[in-house]
């Protein structure tokens, strides 16, 4: 049985012909790691008290976007845009404001229940299973 992983980011081709090359590359590890990890969904589900409706972006997916922004070296919210402008490498990363109004909407309960989402990600890395089918 195969099972069809639907997928966040594009798929990668990795060639040494000097074309598509991209900046930030290892960023899109960290991005691909809390993919595989589900961290993604574990957060969005933490947060679901706050989603009302359809939601372009994923609750969970905006702060793994922050995180990898971090990571990368941004300072603020606005420096998703380094992600934003390769969707090639990235998909689709959500607005600053997008990230604002989520991280306006977060109290100590979701702070309390993202770090918990948190743990559950971290727990089955590399446990039978790894990664986990989105």
């Amino acid at each position: 049985m195969k099972v069809k992983r639907s997928r966040r980011h594009p798929r990668l081709k990795v060639t040494a012909d000097g074309q598509g090359v991209v900046s930030h590359a290892g960023s899109r590890l960290l991005a691909d790691l809390a993919e595989g990890s589900g961290l993604g969904k574990d957060l969005s589900a933490a947060l679901a008290p706050i989603v009302r409706g359809y939601r372009r972006h994923a609750p969970g997916d905006v702060l793994v976007d922050m995180a990898v922004m971090l990571a990368d070296g941004g300072e603020c919210v606005s420096d998703l845009k380094v992600l934003r402008d390769q969707p090639d490498l990235f998909g689709e990363v959500a607005s600053q404001p997008t990230a604002w109004r989520l991280l306006d909407a977060v109290d100590a309960d979701l702070l309390t229940r993202l770090a918990a989402a948190r743990a559950a990600a971290r727990a089955g890395y590399g446990q039978p299973g790894w990664p986990r089918p989105s």
